[in-house]
């Protein structure tokens, strides 16, 4: 991946009648780099890729790929191939005959069409069924053929629409390895849309969340969830705790805000300074809270708890809870963090965090 942009979204805005479906965007895509755009359904996400696609034209605004204005573009000489999320694969052809079709429709000679086929067919490792009819296949292996039939042209970019979407959960996982592994080897620019958290922060190299036609967030995985820039984001996340009040006193490097849930002390990771009264609201992570029967050391933030439920994710567990002022407190852990603890419903339990632990919102 490179600095440098491949597709540029310029002041773009879409409307649908009097429906704002993007609000104006302004964002660029880098060379090389996978970007995932997700967000909740109606977001606009969708509706930007087929922008870049050619689908949809742009309201207002300029996108521009590889430094070309492509908005009166059509679709069939951008070189910006999709998956769908149907596949949308021809049910009446071979698997080879859906690979190279758009091969035929470029003029591609038999010969040159027989030999680029054949690679991906073996770069797919479905080569052993070039010659069934695509009805017959897995959900994972027409997933193979609709990635081969979009990368046999070798495009700058590739455009994926809620691929795995139709997968069972082991096949999902599989094909994100698929995908992640292709996208490093090509170089090849991956723009995909999902409502996936798992799959968005798996894969990309950088996140683009939506809300309302807008962008709420760019960055990558690791930046969004560790510092979310608005409460949408925070609680998209579904892994945030929220809390918000007041500057209530103000430390030095620390500042102290006073919320329905009782007064912590935060360590703002933030340029501007907090003044005593301003409104803020701080966010901590789920993994980043402890669980124990007694109140917390000095130098940490704490609030007694009652236990709601438990959650198994894999090699975690997510412990939701209820803290004063009926604030929803959540606690993912590892299995052995907390076979110690009496996680019945209704037990209490502490829930404590470090002042550096916690985020403000610098949107808020």
């Amino acid at each position: 991946m490179t600095d440098k942009a491949l597709v540029v979204f310029d002041g773009v805005v879409k409307r649908f009648g009097s429906l704002v479906a993007v609000e104006k965007t302004d964002f660029e895509i880098r060379k090389g780099e996978f970007l995932a755009i997700m967000g909740s359904s109606g977001c606009g996400k969708t509706t930007t890729l087929r922008m870049l696609a050619g689908l949809e034209a742009p309201s207002e605004g300029e996108i521009r790929l590889a430094g070309k204005r492509i908005n009166d573009l059509p679709t069939w000489r951008r070189d910006t191939p999709m998956v769908w999320q149907s596949l949308a694969l021809f049910p009446f052809l071979t698997v080879r005959e859906n690979v190279e079709f758009s091969l035929r429709m470029r003029g591609v000679d038999k010969a040159g069409r027989r030999k680029r086929v054949d690679k991906w067919l073996e770069r797919m490792q479905i080569t052993e069924f070039a010659d069934r009819n695509v009805a017959h296949l897995s959900g994972g292996q027409r997933q193979r053929v609709a990635l081969a039939r979009s990368l046999v042209t070798e495009p700058e970019i590739l455009l994926l629409d809620e691929p795995l979407s139709a997968l069972d959960a082991h096949l999902k996982v599989r094909m994100q390895t698929v995908l992640s592994n292709l996208q490093r080897e090509l170089g090849i620019t991956f723009v995909y849309v999902t409502h996936s958290q798992s799959e968005a922060f798996s894969m990309a190299d950088r996140v683009v969340i939506m809300s309302r036609g807008r962008i709420e967030q760019i960055g990558n995985p690791q930046e969004i969830y560790r510092a979310p820039r608005t409460r949408f984001v925070a609680e998209f996340l579904g892994s945030s705790n929220i809390f918000a009040g007041s500057v209530s006193g103000v430390n030095g490097r620390t500042v102290k805000i006073a919320t329905p849930a009782g007064e912590f002390i935060v360590a703002p990771d933030m340029v501007k300074p907090l003044a005593k009264g301003e409104r803020a609201t701080f966010v901590v992570s789920g993994d980043r809270v402890h669980l124990g029967c007694e109140p917390p050391a000095d130098g940490y933030n704490g609030i007694e708890a009652s236990v709601v439920g438990e959650e198994f994710v894999g090699a975690t567990a997510v412990i939701h809870l209820e803290g004063t002022g009926r604030i929803e407190i959540k606690a993912q852990k590892s299995h052995d963090e907390l076979e110690h603890l009496n996680l019945s419903p209704g037990a209490k339990i502490w829930v404590s965090w470090r002042p550096e632990a916690a985020h403000i919102l610098p949107c808020e």
